[in-house]
């Protein structure tokens, strides 16, 4: 039986049935082949080995797999994330937590991530802000050990990020300080919502959490109730929240002392981040006096 030809470069772009940005990805990151080269020379033979590669990639792609998953990367703010089904694939919104920290961070600050997956936020504004001493938490030990390699990848020496496993601020050793800013991307999808289907190969806990409820705020709601305990006077908390949610975590952030509440849109116009802010002449209220457990 006589085995039949790889094919050509040109062949595989019109077999794949992909979309053409990501056959030309996974070309590029698979393959070696260059866009100039796929224009230029698509009669380019494919040897088997590569062609077996590129049609592994194919079918995790046709099948709803990330794209990220796949090329085991995602770029965030100028810096290429290592991601796996570990974590949420890094989203353009998220940075505009980074933004805001980058904004409000000055001098030798203390931030606190919650729920850094990945570690993308956490990670960005250690390599960006030498001076900021970062923390960095999150439920999944998985996570976690993607979050430290990609500490170890992006990271100078001598930088690093101070990670702790747990229940958001029930994480923080003794030892921990007050922190100037707390950044979060926590679930916020609620348990109903009509577009988990399509994000069936990220984390769960990551879009829903442990906690499920019908509007997908349970989440939200324990780290705006935990602020007070860890925010330092003048500190600022800010959180990424679904589209249709700003209304209600706004409402949150003032129920629990914060001032200077407003929310940042993202480049789409839509509200998607949520800012407080605790003010040195009013402080917060004491966690006990809120009720907050200290697992909160």
């Amino acid at each position: 039986m006589i085995e039949q030809a790889p094919g050509t470069i040109g062949d595989w772009l019109r077999d794949c049935t992909l979309a053409r940005v990501d056959a030309l990805a996974l070309l590029r990151e698979l393959a070696g082949i260059a866009h100039a080269t796929v224009i230029a020379h698509p009669e380019r033979e494919l040897d088997a080995a590569t062609r077996q590669r590129l049609d592994a990639a194919a079918a995790r792609l046709r099948a709803g797999e990330p794209l990220a998953y796949v090329l085991g990367w995602r770029e965030f703010h100028g810096l290429r994330f290592q991601v796996g089904p570990q974590v949420l694939v890094p989203r353009p919104d998220t940075e505009l937590l980074v933004e805001f920290a980058l904004a409000h961070a000055a001098g030798a600050a203390t931030l606190l991530d919650l729920g850094t997956g990945s570690g993308a936020v956490a990670v960005t504004l250690a390599h960006e802000l030498p001076g900021l001493e970062v923390w960095a938490v999150d439920a999944s030990a998985a996570a976690l050990e993607v979050a430290r390699a990609n500490a170890c990848a992006l990271l100078p020496r001598g930088r690093g990020v101070h990670l702790a496993r747990g229940d958001w601020y029930a994480a923080l050793p003794a030892g921990a300080p007050r922190f100037d800013l707390i950044v979060s991307n926590p679930p916020y999808v609620a348990a109903g919502d009509p577009h988990l289907p399509a994000l069936r190969f990220e984390p769960r806990l990551a879009l829903v959490g442990a906690r499920v409820d019908s509007d997908g705020l349970a989440d939200l709601r324990r780290i705006v109730r935990g602020a007070p305990r860890h925010l330092r006077p003048g500190g600022w908390l800010a959180l990424e929240h679904g589209h249709d949610q700003a209304h209600a975590v706004r409402a949150l952030l003032r129920a629990a002392g914060l001032h200077e509440v407003h929310s940042l849109k993202d480049l789409a116009g839509i509200e998607r981040v949520s800012v407080g802010r605790a003010t040195p002449a009013n402080p917060l209220r004491d966690a006990a006096e809120n009720g907050i457990s200290p697992a909160d």
